[in-house]
């Protein structure tokens, strides 16, 4: 498998990347996870994008799901579509209240969201904490995690290996199930640490680091910084914490899993 960052800015886009979204290459599948401000121009540097085999979303807040609209837009109206897109619809793995969510986004007025119906041409596959499904030769496992919505980390096994996704989460039991023994965990870092930070929303760089040890990971990978805070203070949290390799992505730079 291969990771590929369309971006890792966290909670919106920054000046040098757009929000959380990541392409992953398992085989010859391609799948999203997550698709925040400004990722899907990104996506079609790495892919065309109507190679994708599905699209996962870990939540639905704004910087983790906002360019899905510019993905419906092109597969609705594009001019030379290579296929029929309503008899192959895209698989979309997201939690339960996607579809409204998504439609609601995507329509300009109350009238035309009354008749939005996002299933012409998607697939929505709801998740919840234990789902498990296979999509194109992969599996998807789910966990739920500790944010201020419906949240998951996501584990994707393929080939012998597996990678898991943070999502967006406070310390939790749940992330460290999830990832447990995973080859990769692409893990959020989003504050400092510090003793007065709210519960349930993020993680620090330390806590991260916390994380991958107690989960048993072979390689941490850290996401999600916000433009107003160090990557390399949280970079150097995380290493303090966990002992195996250690590093803190780039937009558009690929990493093997």
């Amino acid at each position: 498998m291969r990771l590929i960052v369309l971006g890792c800015s966290g909670s919106g886009p920054g000046p040098v990347s757009p929000a959380s979204g990541y392409l992953l290459e398992a085989g010859d599948a391609r799948f999203v996870l997550d698709l925040g401000n400004g990722t899907f121009g990104a996506l079609q540097r790495h892919c065309d994008p109507w190679t994708l085999d599905g699209v996962l979303f870990s939540h639905l807040h704004p910087d983790h799901c906002s360019d899905f609209a510019s993905l419906a837009v092109f597969r609705r109206y594009h001019p030379r579509p290579p296929y029929d897109v309503t008899a192959r619809r895209l698989p979309v793995l997201a939690p339960a209240e996607a579809p409204t969510r998504f439609a609601a986004a995507y329509a300009p007025s109350a009238a035309e969201l009354a008749e939005t119906d996002m299933t012409d041409v998607f697939d929505f596959r709801p998740i919840s904490d234990g789902s498990s499904s296979e999509l194109a030769g992969a599996t998807v496992r789910a966990g739920r995690v500790d944010h201020p919505c419906d949240a998951y980390g996501l584990r994707v096994e393929a080939g012998g290996r597996t990678i898991v996704y943070s999502g967006d989460t406070g310390p939790c039991a749940g992330l460290v199930e999830i990832a447990r023994g995973a080859d990769v965990l692409l893990c959020e870092a989003t504050w400092p640490h510090h003793d007065d930070a709210p519960p349930g929303v993020h993680l620090s760089g330390r806590e991260a680091g916390e994380h991958a040890a107690a989960a048993g990971v072979g390689r941490l990978l850290l996401t999600h910084v916000p433009v107003w805070f160090d990557g390399e203070q949280l970079l150097g949290e995380a290493k303090e914490a966990f002992d195996g390799p250690v590093e803190l992505v780039a937009p558009d730079a690929t990493y093997e899993v």
